[in-house]
């Protein structure tokens, strides 16, 4: 595992052992985070850990046009059940995230340090957020970033204080994603939920050759 210093470059995720940890410390400049997920690379460690950077092999994706909307969901989009908004409250979905109870999960993995670089982010315009609504209320909603040169959006987590909230925001971003020309969102790591809705799982090596495709404009 590879020990990182002050300057901004990462071994190649190849390098990775076999759970996809590839280096640890550096920091969490958004310099810093913005060239790791072009690089397929992600920060992922607790509290009182050092920063941990992640490359799986498998990793989990979704091809937008592949994106699999059940019955009950499209009942629930004819009901409209929900109100969908993009970028209005930032911090208060990445709060949610890292705060809402999830099953088999003793703790958080979005730290303090993480909601700070991400707020960073988010103010220069690569971190997004979903907020789904009910009546005034935020029920749900997610995050991620949009690595805009290269047509990808990198989803990072979700929360839910409504059954299907979470699921019908994610399903709008990725129609929109799709209209918007986004090839490509990378899910990380596997979930039955994910799948469920369209997700794969590729190998690395074709996870980076899709993330440093040329682009057609």
């Amino acid at each position: 595992m590879y020990k990182l210093t002050s300057d901004i470059i990462f071994p190649h995720p190849k390098f990775a052992d076999e759970k996809g940890l590839l280096a640890f410390g550096g920091d969490l400049s958004l310099e810093r985070i913005k060239v790791a997920y072009e690089n397929g690379i992600f920060p992922w460690y607790e509290e009182g850990q050092p920063i941990l950077w992640w490359s799986p092999d498998p990793r989990m994706i979704l091809f937008p046009n592949k994106l699999n909307v059940s019955k009950s969901m499209k009942k629930l989009f004819n009901e409209k059940a929900f109100r969908v908004t993009y970028n209005e409250n930032f911090e208060y979905v990445i709060n949610k995230c890292a705060n809402i109870n999830r099953e088999k999960q003793d703790g958080t993995w979005i730290t303090d340090a993480m909601i700070t670089s991400y707020i960073g982010l988010h103010k220069t315009g690569i971190a997004k957020s979903i907020e789904v609504w009910q009546d005034d209320k935020i029920v749900g909603g997610l995050y991620g970033l949009l690595l805009k040169d290269k047509n990808v959006f990198c989803g990072e987590s979700m929360f839910t204080e409504v059954d299907n909230a979470s699921k019908y925001g994610f399903i709008t971003l990725v129609k929109n994603m799709e209209k918007n020309g986004i090839r490509l969102i990378d899910c990380q790591v596997y979930t039955k939920h994910l799948e469920s809705l369209g997700a794969e799982e590729v190998s690395r090596h074709n996870f980076l050759t899709l993330l440093h495709a040329e682009i057609e404009n």
